[in-house]
């Protein structure tokens, strides 16, 4: 289907960060016309944190984005009227993590007591650090926690060379810097990841605020078939969606992108329910734990209800939606 450019219904759309490998889907939908066949026009922008995505969005500067499922569940407390809704949940694993070195003496959350960690401003992680130690049984404040500006690939060897005892982030995000800083992450750090310690929590999601749902549903609607197009395609053919990528930010390192992106399929979006699910769907049950996980754990005012944090209703039909490639093998193995 064609659609003149004078007739498309043009959105405002705030990334994550910067152009990178785990947000292609969007891309390669914008490159192959699918944003165009629901008679709609994609302007990105870069973010700076998947956590700050929703704020941006609470304040009506965009009309989409891809924000973090927990940072919505603060905004959702605090400015419910205000607060985006997710529509399409793109990972249903948590990508969080505390990366130390592997050698070194930390060699479970509780031999984080006493020591020092570093963080991004902001980073999603380190705002679910109050979760992991509740469920871990340690007290946050016996951690201390700088913040730096830093990238993650100075970040890495600096903590690597004793200046910090972990590093907050996200799992393929630390890896792929790593990568780029000629360190080899499966033999240089070790990972405490959240999906093990606080197993019910969500990652990314597509989201818009409430006003684009209110009056506009049917693009909303658009919006995610585009972008479930755009994931099934980028699993199909993972180099041509780096080349969407490489379109936008030339200047990316290719391999480490690439590597990123695919350790993304294979960790935060490869729950097991994405096997039943698909790709994009919500559990309520879970969405409801890890409110009251937060609820207790930041001592948030009120406790918004699943419902006001996901809308199901704009999802694809289960047979159009994408499955978890490492779900789907683990349920191919015997005895499952």
């Amino acid at each position: 289907m064609f659609t003149s450019s004078a007739n498309l219904f043009r959105l405002r759309f705030i990334l994550n960060t910067f152009y990178s490998g785990p947000q292609a889907w969007f891309f390669l939908a914008d490159d192959r016309g699918y944003f165009r066949d629901e008679g709609l026009a994609i302007d990105f922008t870069e973010g700076d944190t998947l956590a700050n995505a929703v704020p941006k969005l609470a304040d009506g500067l965009f009309d989409a984005g891809y924000g973090d499922m927990n940072a919505l569940v603060e905004w959702a407390t605090a400015r419910p009227d205000d607060a985006p809704i997710a529509v399409y949940a793109m990972h249903n694993r948590s990508p969080y993590t505390i990366a130390v070195p592997a050698t070194g003496p930390v060699r479970s959350p509780r031999d984080l007591l006493g020591r020092t960690l570093v963080t991004h401003p902001n980073d999603a992680a380190w705002r679910m650090f109050p979760e992991f130690c509740m469920a871990c049984g340690i007290e946050p404040a016996a951690v201390k926690v700088e913040v730096s500006d830093l990238p993650h690939r100075e970040l890495v060897a600096l903590m690597l060379q004793g200046q910090w005892d972990g590093l907050f982030g996200f799992v393929n995000t630390i890896n792929a810097q790593a990568i780029e800083a000629g360190i080899a992450p499966t033999s240089a750090l070790r990972h405490f990841e959240w999906r093990h310690h606080v197993p019910s929590l969500y990652g990314a999601a597509l989201m818009v605020t409430p006003t684009l749902r209110r009056n506009h549903p049917g693009m909303v609607a658009g919006l995610v078939r585009a972008v479930n197009r755009g994931v099934a395609d980028t699993v199909a053919d993972i180099d041509a969606a780096i080349d969407a990528v490489a379109q936008r930010n030339p200047a990316i390192d290719r391999v480490a992108n690439r590597a990123r992106l695919a350790g993304t399929l294979a960790l935060e979006m490869a729950h097991t329910e994405g096997a039943t699910l698909g790709i994009g769907a919500a559990d309520p049950a879970r969405l409801a734990q890890t409110i009251t996980l937060m609820h207790k754990a930041k001592r948030l005012a009120r406790a918004p209800a699943p419902e006001r944090l996901f809308d199901a209703s704009f999802l694809p039909p289960t047979a159009q939606r994408v499955r978890s490639l490492a779900a789907q093998h683990e349920l191919q193995q015997p005895g499952n």
